[in-house]
């Protein structure tokens, strides 16, 4: 185990093409969930110039204009003008609609326990969730800070206050540690487009990214800038208009911008554009939800939980903890404190956290909100995986 490294993660604007591709499918979640809170809903995309191509697989008592909720997604996210557009892009979908399945029909907040055992996974993962005391938000310093200047970068964008800007931004930000705490900040790397006309020169636009990005979003940090960091602006050269006149779109090819920059392991698999009975997805959530309880309740400065889950079982065939040397009790026990406390199979998993009715509890917008910044640690969504109300009881 390292102690002493550098490592850098990355975060995305909302107009990266990739992103894009995320709030898509999950705003159609979105749609069908609020209609029929038990719709099953696979929906994925890919953007290209002028180009948008969403194949969704879902069973629902609910109808869904699936063009519409495509173009509200990409009119919101901020193309309206130039190369890519909602309005003139070309929209093709593959659409299959499903039979109801009455076993997937069924309301879980009325389980009996054997009825929570029987509600199976479909599907073979190992998910993943970590978290650590290097931020109030339990989240590695390095993919915080990355999202952090993302999500500036958007709103100076929004607010005009840098008129040039367009959606599509990348930010990345190197931590060097020393005994696996954030010692320093080693570089900050933020990718910007810009429309045309009104460009500016690229010193200019280095000041403007510095004092109006950089400096705001560090203001307040424990760790910041120094003499010897290195700050790069669009060090590829000028990004013009940006977005996916410039570079393809994919749903789920961000996933380390969706859990832990890459500080801890993913599962690889997706997590956008899945209804909340795929246990890959929710799965994840769970396995974060433990691993921050766990650092709450003071026993470790890291942990990393691991649940493997095979098809055909209600619970994971594994429940796995690694603190790195920092619990205050060895893993094993931990591990089973989790399992003793925390019930990880999938209909208790959605019945805990009402995942089936978060969209129309806020208003028909709740998993597309996760497809940008983070769908973990974010203090800003009030998510019910992040509460850390078993804390005491692992204490005991």
């Amino acid at each position: 185990m390292k102690h002493d490294f550098v490592l850098t993660s990355e975060s995305v604007t909302p107009g990266h093409p990739d992103k894009l591709c995320d709030q898509v499918s999950d705003a159609i979640v979105d749609r069908f969930l609020t209609d029929d809170p038990l719709s099953r809903i696979r929906a994925e995309c890919a953007i290209a110039t002028g180009v948008v191509f969403v194949a969704a697989r879902f069973a629902s008592g609910s109808q869904v204009d699936i063009p519409d909720v495509t173009r509200r997604t990409i009119r919101d996210v901020g193309y309206e003008q130039g190369e890519f557009d909602a309005t003139r892009c070309t929209i093709m979908t593959s659409l299959s609609e499903q039979p109801l399945n009455p076993v997937y029909r069924r309301d879980e907040r009325t389980f009996t326990d054997d009825e929570i055992e029987a509600f199976t996974v479909e599907n073979q993962v190992t998910v993943f969730g970590f978290a650590c005391t290097q931020t109030a938000a339990a989240m590695p310093l390095p993919i915080w800070l990355g999202h952090r200047l993302a999500r500036r970068l958007a709103e100076v964008r929004i607010a005009r206050e840098l008129h040039y800007l367009s959606p599509d931004g990348k930010t990345q930000v190197g931590v060097e540690y020393r005994n696996r705490k954030p010692y320093r900040i080693h570089s900050i790397a933020l990718m910007a487009s810009q429309r045309e006309p009104n460009r500016p020169d690229p010193e200019t636009l280095r000041h403007d990214l510095i004092e109006s990005v950089i400096s705001p979003v560090f203001a307040d940090e424990a760790v910041r800038p120094d003499r010897q960091t290195r700050i790069f602006v669009n060090p590829e050269g000028t990004l013009v208009g940006g977005g996916p006149a410039a570079h393809s779109g994919l749903t789920g090819r961000k996933n380390a911008v969706d859990t832990y920059g890459e500080y801890s392991r993913n599962s690889g698999d997706a997590l956008s554009g899945k209804d909340p009975l795929r246990i890959d997805r929710v799965g994840a959530y769970a396995a974060r939800h433990a691993a921050k309880n766990v650092i709450a309740a003071g026993l470790a400065e890291e942990c990393e939980v691991q649940l493997s889950y095979s098809i055909g079982l209600s619970r994971p065939v594994s429940v796995q903890v690694e603190t790195f040397g920092t619990g205050t009790v060895d893993d094993a026990t931990l591990a089973h404190r989790l399992e003793s406390r925390l019930d990880f199979r999938l209909g208790a998993i959605v019945r805990r956290f009402d995942l089936r009715r978060l969209p129309a509890a806020r208003g028909g917008i709740f998993y597309r909100q996760l497809a940008a910044y983070g769908q973990v640690g974010r203090p800003d969504l009030d998510l019910p995986w992040e509460s850390t109300v078993e804390a005491n009881a692992l204490r005991s």
